[in-house]
C-alpha cells in the first residue's frame, strides 16, 4: 500500500484499497491505520477485505473514510470489556490514556 501525506504537513495518511474490483484510496490518521491492522490481523482478513464490507455496509452519504473510522470505533467498542477495563486501569479515576496498561489488556476475550 502507497503512503503520502500532503505537503502541508498533514497528519492524515493516504493509502491505495480496492473495494471489490474498484481501486480506491482512504486518508486516515497513522493510530486509524494501526487500529484497522490490527483489526485485519485478528479478523484473519486482508484490510481490503475488511474495506470491501465496510463500504457495503456504509449508509448512503457517508464516505469511506468517515464509515471506516466508524467501524474501527464501534469494533474496539464491543470488544471493551469490564475485564479489559478494570486490567488498564480505567473506572477507578485514574488517567484514562495509559498506552503501555491498554497494550497489555486483553480487547477480545478467549474462545471457549
Amino acid at each position: 500500500m502507497m503512503e503520502s501525506s500532503s505537503s502541508r504537513g498533514s497528519s492524515l495518511i493516504s493509502r491505495n484499497l480496492v473495494i471489490g474490483n474498484r481501486r480506491t484510496s482512504a486518508r486516515l490518521e497513522p493510530e486509524m491505520w494501526s487500529a484497522l491492522f490490527d483489526i485485519s490481523r485478528r479478523e484473519h482478513r486482508s484490510v481490503n477485505d475488511i474495506a470491501t464490507l465496510v463500504n457495503q455496509h456504509r449508509p448512503t452519504g457517508c464516505s469511506l473514510t468517515a464509515a471506516l473510522r466508524v467501524f474501527i470505533m464501534a469494533y474496539f467498542r464491543a470488544a471493551a470489556t469490564e475485564e479489559g477495563h478494570s486490567r488498564a486501569g480505567h473506572g477507578y479515576g485514574r488517567v484514562i490514556y495509559n498506552p503501555a496498561a491498554v497494550a497489555n489488556a486483553p480487547l477480545i476475550p478467549p474462545r471457549r
